[in-house]
């Protein structure tokens, strides 16, 4: 199998090759864009699509200065969005460290991936320089998974990670130690119970491990060998379920159990992003 050189590695797209190896070859290796919904009813998909991007939104121009009461005015007409921005400024920044830096990116190369690297934009992490660091994740799914689902996932497993590798910037050009990290998801549909994950340089490890086989195992696959999911319950959810005959409705989208509102790919310009230096 080929990947480009210069192809960056994310928590969606990993997540992707866990899931389903088909999907990860069809979608990063193929680059297929398949015309099909996610979940239906569509129209009510999309909208909540874009009120959790809006949300987003507000939350980051709040975060860069904007007033508060300002940016309530730009709200469109969705009592969703004006529910859940009540909640973020009730609750959403709730113990924080006051050193903020709202979507910002991180990357570092993964020797295994043959020096490709993993990037991952980050909602907010907040710094109390040599004492905490802290991801915030604002999620607005309906539902809220698991706590043993939402420790296996990519998104948990590559942001504390990433953050001990590349985040010395951020922290006065000190390394930031795994135990000062901790990792909370801020849920918009239940304000006051986010989860919340501390950090430790026994699970670095364990990540890092983990990582650096997931790449090798990945780099090292034929075009052959990218089987599609024996669970095929994720087929309902994904937009390639017709090209490889998995059915042809989507999953109803008030039945979705782990689902995040922001697992998307990213790609940046590497000279705009954070890091270390190697």
């Amino acid at each position: 199998m080929t990947i480009a050189p210069g192809f960056q590695f994310s928590q969606s797209s990993l997540q992707d090759f866990v899931d389903c190896p088909r999907r990860f070859f069809l979608r990063y290796v193929r680059g297929l864009q398949w015309p099909a919904p996610e979940s239906e009813p569509l129209r009510v998909y999309e909208e909540h699509l874009r009120c959790g991007a809006q949300l987003h939104h507000l939350i980051h121009q709040h975060l860069v200065g904007i007033p508060a009461a300002l940016l309530s005015e730009t709200i469109e007409e969705d009592e969703r969005v004006f529910v859940w921005w009540g909640r973020f400024l009730n609750s959403g920044l709730a113990g924080l460290p006051a050193q903020r830096h709202p979507e910002i990116a991180l990357t570092a190369p993964l020797a295994e991936a043959g020096g490709r690297r993993i990037v991952a934009k980050y909602d907010l992490i907040a710094i109390e320089p040599g004492e905490r660091a802290v991801i915030v994740d604002w999620k607005t799914s309906l539902g809220r998974p698991r706590r043993d689902r939402l420790a296996a996932r990519l998104q948990t497993i590559i942001y504390p990670w990433l953050l001990v590798r590349a985040g010395a910037s951020l922290n006065g050009g000190a390394p930031i130690a795994p135990e000062a990290v901790q990792m909370i998801y801020w849920f918009a549909e239940q304000p006051n119970h986010p989860e919340v994950f501390a950090y430790s340089a026994e699970q670095f490890a364990r990540d890092d491990a983990y990582l650096r086989r997931l790449a090798a195992d990945l780099l090292a696959r034929t075009a052959d060998d990218f089987p599609l999911t024996e669970d095929a319950r994720l087929c309902r959810y994904c937009t390639f379920r017709t090209l490889c005959e998995r059915g042809e409705h989507a999953g109803p989208f008030d039945e979705i159990e782990d689902w995040f509102d922001d697992d998307v790919s990213v790609t940046f310009d590497l000279d705009q992003i954070a890091e270390v230096a190697f």
